[in-house]
C-alpha cells in the first residue's frame, strides 16, 4: 500500500526524523544516529547522505531545511502527528481478476520447510515420493502451499512453508509427513501466471491494492497457494498458481 517494504518505510521515517532533529535541536549527531537505529556515526552518515546528498553536519549547517526524500504514498515524518488522509498506492492496472470463494476445511498431508520459499523443492520431493508409493496422488489431489511468513519482514532462514496434498480421513502421519486441516472460510482468490519467483508481485497487488480499495480485511490465517500444473513438466512462464487470501466475513 505504501509502495515500499516495511523495512524501507521504517528506515526512511527514522532518517527523516533525524533530519528534523538536526535542524530543530542541538543534540549531538551521534545521539541522533543512535536514536535512528545506527550504532556508528559512519553508517548513519552514509545512509543520510544517500538520502539527502549531504552529510548530517552539512545538512545541519546549510540553509536548506526541506527534505528531498520522495515516496509514492506521500507519507513522511511530521513530528509524530497522526496520519489522516492516505490513499493506497496503485499500479495503475485495474485489471486484477479477483473472486470471493468460500471453501470447506481440507485434510492434508504435509512436510514443513523452514528457509527461503524458493528452496522448498526438497519438502515437495519427500511428500510426493512417499504418497506416490502409496498410490495417493490421484486426479482429484490438490497440491497446496501454506505460506506463514512475509519475506519482506521475516529473515529468509526463518520463513515457514508447508508443502501439502489433500488426503482422505484414513491417512495417518508418519515420520516427517504430518497431517493437518487447512482452514476453511471465505477467501479472495486471484490467479498468478508465471514463475513462482514473481508470486510476490501478485501478492503485493492483491493485498496492497485490491484489498483496501474493496474494503476487505485479512483474517488471521495464512495465505494458500494452489498449484495447478507441474513445475517439472512445464516452463516457468507457463506455471499457474491460484492465491487464496483469507478474509474476515462481512
Amino acid at each position: 500500500m505504501l509502495g515500499e517494504s516495511v523495512g524501507e518505510h521504517i528506515r526512511r521515517l527514522r532518517l527523516e526524523r533525524a533530519a528534523s532533529q538536526l535542524k530543530r535541536s542541538d543534540k549531538p549527531i551521534i545521539k541522533i544516529a543512535l536514536e535512528a537505529g545506527y550504532e556508528a556515526h559512519e553508517a548513519f552518515s552514509r545512509a543520510f547522505k544517500a538520502m539527502e546528498s549531504v552529510s548530517p553536519s552539512e545538512f545541519r549547517s546549510c540553509s536548506r531545511s526541506t527534505l528531498r526524500t520522495s515516496t509514492p504514498s506521500g507519507v513522511h515524518y511530521r513530528g509524530g502527528k497522526q496520519l489522516k488522509d492516505f490513499n493506497p498506492v496503485r499500479s495503475g492496472d485495474e485489471s486484477m481478476d479477483v473472486k470471493i470463494e468460500t471453501i470447506e476445511p481440507m485434510r492434508v498431508a504435509f512436510v514443513r520447510h523452514t528457509g527461503p520459499y524458493g528452496e522448498s523443492s526438497a519438502a515437495w520431493g519427500k511428500l510426493t515420493a512417499q504418497l506416490g508409493k502409496q498410490g495417493m496422488l490421484g486426479a482429484d489431489t490438490k497440491f497446496i502451499g501454506i505460506c506463514y511468513d512475509d519475506p519482506e519482514v521475516t529473515p529468509p532462514d526463518k520463513l515457514r512453508y508447508d508443502a501439502c496434498v489433500t488426503v482422505n480421513d484414513d491417512f495417518e502421519a508418519e515420520g516427517e509427513i504430518g497431517v493437518q486441516t487447512v482452514t476453511g472460510g471465505q477467501y479472495a482468490v486471484t490467479t498468478h501466471f508465471g514463475p513462482y519467483e514473481k508470486l510476490g508481485e501478485t501478492y503485493a497487488k492483491l493485498l496492497g491494492e485490491w484489498l483496501p480499495v474493496n474494503g476487505r480485511e485479512l483474517r488471521s490465517a495464512p495465505c494458500l497457494e494452489f498449484y495447478l500444473n507441474d513445475p517439472e513438466s512445464v516452463e516457468p512462464e507457463d506455471l499457474i498458481t491460484d492465491i487464496y487470501a483469507p478474509l474476515e466475513p462481512r
